[in-house]
């Protein structure tokens, strides 16, 4: 996972104030590795683990940097109910593992990770800038919440 978290770290060069990150890969392929290198690389000395059960961890870096889990949530009405636009708007990082589930909230602008491998297997991160713009996808886009589109 060395690799994983220098991927996160580089990365973390690169983010500006209100950046989105959003991160999609299998259960175990790194996602929250990737994480905790890019928090590192953003300046915290904050402990970083996987949200999973408070679904959102806040961390103090150089920005402010907002975490999020979105895998057990059951609609895009629960993620929206966590404040999740306050966060985008807060002027910090956000940080979305399993954007997947919920890609017709994340900014167009939101930059993607995708990390594909698992195990001992080698990893595969692509990072693609999201569309210019900033306009939330809500009108369309697909989610593992069918028919949930606010």
């Amino acid at each position: 996972m060395v690799e994983t978290e220098r991927a996160g770290e580089e990365l973390a060069a690169e983010l500006h104030p209100g950046d989105v990150v959003a991160l999609v890969g299998e259960l175990g392929a790194g996602k929250t590795s990737f994480v905790r290198g890019l928090a590192r690389g953003l300046g915290t000395g904050d402990v970083v683990s996987s949200p999973t059960f408070v679904l959102v961890n806040q961390y103090r870096g150089r920005l402010a940097i907002h975490h999020l889990d979105v895998y057990r949530p059951a609609s895009l009405s629960e993620v929206l109910d966590l404040g999740f636009d306050e966060l985008i708007a807060s002027g910090g990082i956000t940080l979305i593992e399993w954007a997947d589930r919920i890609a017709p909230l994340v900014p167009r602008d939101a930059i993607w990770v995708r990390i594909t491998g698992l195990g001992n297997e080698p990893r595969e991160i692509r990072i693609e800038a999201g569309r210019e713009g900033g306009e939330v996808g809500r009108e369309g886009g697909e989610s593992d919440f069918p028919g949930d589109v606010d």
